[in-house]
């Protein structure tokens, strides 16, 4: 067996990121942007006013002769001169010849003429040309998840479409005789599919279009038959058929296929089946049929390459720092991810309260848990109140 890092790396190693694609702006928000996008225009263009106020020489005598007044895309096309000066609001392009606001707070009018009761200083309360930004800059870098913060910048710089990477196809292969659909009558000796579902919300989450393979039956033929259909996708996640059992038929059926077997077995608890392998360009992933091991390996494998074919790092799950409230034993030589919740102490630290049941097929559990315990191969026994590592599913929103 080997190591979850080495799986993941061997794993990372397989992706290439996958093609651009340009879209409306309107539609980017979530998407990685392709390629560096630049400033079209300067930003503010010229010098406008901060605030609602008037434009002044800064160090001419009172009372000043209001002139005019401005908005907010209707400049003034005058000059300001010696004791002048013009009525404008926020946003307003800053009059010729003035070199300051003042705001409406501090100034007393009598009909044209004003009086400024706190001394005006040269450049008060201007917003200066270019000071957000320039043409040219650049905006927003390649191999950026885009926000809705990034969405508005960018449309301050002008751009009405942007290029992204395109949306990897993830074809998803449930397999087992005793599996059904949700909503489908249940037969003596069958359980429904939770698995094809949960993964392709998680691809979703991450960027990606899942695509639901109908079941395959425990048969040679059938498997591969649906890893048929899955040709065109830029990768293919299988769910159960993976250990070694007479009826794990996955590895068998996609050999006969023309997959490239790279590793089966990891050192992981729960997830030891998990396989990897290339067919033909396109990477496969089979992940264990029970819910908890299938889910755990999405979010540890399946995660990391999807955000590698979408041009970003792939970095392993974050890992913060918890104190566990009751005692743990001596770990084996897999490594473990147990469920747990998260709970903020009197004192600030998170707490991780080991959730009962640790079976890998118990779904309301890992439902329940924000976080696993992370516990490497051989970790001796620990007391309540000791340091753990533990990754967050909330904080991943998954």
């Amino acid at each position: 067996m080997i190591s979850v890092e080495e799986a993941r790396a061997r794993i990372l190693a397989s992706i290439v990121p996958v093609g651009i694609e340009i879209v409306p702006l309107s539609l980017a928000s979530g998407r990685v942007l392709a390629e560096d996008i630049r400033a079209r225009l300067t930003n503010p263009p010229q010098d406008v006013s901060a605030m609602d106020g008037y434009a002044v020489r800064a160090n001419d005598p009172d009372p000043r002769r209001v002139i005019g007044a401005t908005a907010a895309g209707h400049p003034f096309t005058g000059r300001i001169g010696p004791g002048e000066a013009v009525r404008l609001f926020t946003g307003s392009v800053l009059p010729n010849g003035a070199d300051a606001v003042v705001i409406q707070e501090d100034v007393a009018r009598d009909d044209d003429l004003i009086t400024v009761r706190e001394l005006a200083q040269p450049g008060q309360h201007i917003r200066r040309k270019g000071r957000d930004f320039n043409e040219g800059d650049v905006m927003v870098a390649a191999n950026t998840r885009l926000t809705p913060r990034h969405i508005g910048l960018i449309a301050a710089s002008n751009h009405a479409w942007v290029p992204v990477r395109r949306m990897p196809v993830v074809a998803i292969l449930a397999t087992g005789d005793e599996i059904i659909l949700p909503g489908d009558p249940l037969a003596p000796g069958c359980i429904v599919s939770s698995n094809s579902h949960a993964l392709a919300a998680l691809v979703r989450a991450c960027g990606g279009q899942p695509l639901l393979l109908p079941i395959a039956r425990d048969t040679l033929a059938a498997i591969a038959e649906a890893a048929d259909s899955a040709r065109h996708a830029d990768l293919l996640i299988t769910s159960g058929g993976a250990s070694v059992g007479e009826h794990d038929l996955v590895a068998r059926a996609l050999a006969s296929r023309g997959m490239v077997l790279d590793f089966w077995k990891i050192a992981m608890r729960p997830g030891k089946p998990l396989m990897h392998g290339k067919l033909g360009e396109m990477p496969m992933l089979g992940l264990p049929g029970n819910p908890v091991a299938s889910y755990l390996c999405a979010v540890l494998f399946a995660k990391p390459a999807l955000e590698r074919m979408l041009g970003l790092h792939g970095a392993p799950p974050k890992r913060v720092a918890a104190r566990v409230v009751s005692d743990l034993p001596e770990n084996d030589r897999r490594a473990d991810h147990l469920r747990c919740k998260l709970i903020t102490a009197d004192d600030g630290q998170l707490e991780a309260h080991l959730h009962g049941m640790q079976d890998s097929s118990m779904l309301r559990a890992l439902a329940d848990a924000d976080a696993v315990i992370l516990r490497a191969p051989f970790a001796p026994a620990l007391p309540a109140g000791a340091a753990v590592e533990v990754i967050r599913l909330d904080d991943l929103g998954l």
